[in-house]
Parts: structure tokens; C-alpha cells; sequence
């Protein structure tokens, strides 16, 4: 347990050490955090990620460093994150504070320069974030937010909306998700027992249609229908 405190120097093998531990406890924290704090980085999470890396960082490059300080600020850290979290569940003061509540840049086509400037978002920014969602007019946008996470969100006027089945009274099929009960040349047992194959009677079919194995079939989906598709590796 030598890597584990500082040391004027280590070896290979301490090194290595280090890093594995450094590298499950991270992996523990951030577990124990949620996936919101990787997949939204609002500024609560921006801070998180930032002081974290820091932490973890120093120890894996300096071995006159403990392990010890980082793992227990890591923890205070994420304790500290996890309280953070429970009070914008309960308390929307601190919420709006931690998590400030949209700020509206465009409405009914016009720019809000005044949040423009709140937000520091250009007009350049604003016309790069319409052009990735397709976007080549601001007379059509109704309505723009900036979101906490610093994602804009475009809402069109009802008149520029794409059109639907549903406006033109067509009746459409309920939303089917394929299940895949083949990946990769194996078979997923868990998914063959609520369709109307087994083994046997999905391998000859598969053989019968396509010529190929099992294990040949890159994936294998079935719909609501029980229609198989199989795309071939």
C-alpha cells in the first residue's frame, strides 16, 4: 500500500497501482452521482467535472502526493453534490439559483437583444445553433430558449411546422420498437422466448431466407408484426 501516500518516488508498478485505484474510485463517484452529472453539464455540474478532474489529476502526476486527500475530498465532493441535488428537488429558490429557468432569445421572429446580452450569446451563435437544426429563416422561429445547459431550444410557428399523419387525418400504425434477438452471431435467449421462434426454427429460417449461419448475422430485429430483419456482416 506504499503507492498509496507520498513518496519522493515511484515505481512502474505503484504508478500503475495508482492509477487503477484512482480510476475505479472515480468511476464509483460518479455512479454514485448519477448519469446527469456527465450528460448535462449545467453549472452545478460544470463545477463538479472541473474540480474532480483537478483533484484526481494531481496525485497520478506527482508522486510526492498522498492518494489519500484526493479519494476523501473526491467523496466530501460528491456527498456535497448529492445534497445539492436533493435541495433543488425540494427548495425552488435554490433550484432557480443552482438551475436559472430558460431565457427567451426569439420570439415570434424577433431577437431579444436584451437577453441576447443577459445569456453573452452573439447573433452568430444564435443563427450557427438554427443552421444544426435545419433553420434558415428567424421569421419562422416562434420561440428560442436558452436552456440551463447552455442548449438552445428553436420552436417553429405553427404555420412553418412540418406536417403530420395526425393533421391530415391519416390513420397510422401504434409506435412499434424492433427487438433485436440477434447481435452479433449470438442469440438473445431472454428476447427468443416472447417470439414465435426458438433455435431451431429461427435458424432455418434465417438458412432458408438469407443462406447464411447464425453466426454470420451482424443483427437480427423482430416487430410487433413477428416480421424478421436480418442485416448480414
Amino acid at each position: 500500500m506504499e503507492f498509496f501516500y507520498g513518496q519522493d518516488t515511484l515505481s512502474t508498478i505503484q504508478w500503475t497501482l495508482r492509477a487503477i485505484v484512482a480510476f475505479f474510485f472515480l468511476f464509483f463517484v460518479v455512479k454514485i452521482m448519477g448519469l446527469r452529472s456527465i450528460s448535462q453539464l449545467r453549472l452545478l455540474d460544470f463545477a463538479m467535472a472541473i474540480l474532480i478532474g483537478n483533484i484526481i489529476a494531481h496525485p497520478l502526476s506527482d508522486e510526492g502526493l498522498g492518494l489519500k486527500g484526493s479519494l476523501v475530498s473526491m467523496s466530501v465532493l460528491a456527498g456535497l453534490y448529492l445534497i445539492c441535488l436533493y435541495l433543488m428537488s425540494k427548495f425552488t429558490p435554490f433550484r432557480e439559483f443552482v438551475a436559472p429557468p430558460p431565457i427567451s432569445l426569439v420570439k415570434n421572429g424577433e431577437l431579444n437583444l436584451k437577453n441576447l446580452k443577459k445569456a453573452r450569446i452573439s447573433v452568430d451563435d444564435i443563427l450557427s445553433e438554427m443552421r444544426k437544426q435545419s433553420i434558415v429563416d428567424l421569421k419562422k422561429v416562434a420561440l428560442a430558449l436558452w436552456e440551463p445547459d447552455g442548449e438552445i431550444s428553436f420552436f417553429l410557428s405553427p404555420e412553418h411546422q412540418p406536417v403530420t399523419k395526425s393533421d391530415l387525418n391519416i390513420t397510422s400504425q401504434p409506435f412499434s420498437y424492433p427487438t433485436a434477438i440477434i447481435k452479433e452471431g449470438k442469440i438473445n435467449y431472454e428476447m427468443l422466448i416472447n417470439s414465435p421462434y426458438n433455435k431451431e426454427t429461427l435458424k432455418n429460417n434465417i438458412k432458408t431466407t438469407y443462406n447464411v449461419e447464425i453466426n454470420e448475422v451482424l443483427l437480427a430485429t423482430l416487430d410487433q408484426n413477428n416480421q424478421l430483419q436480418v442485416f448480414l456482416k
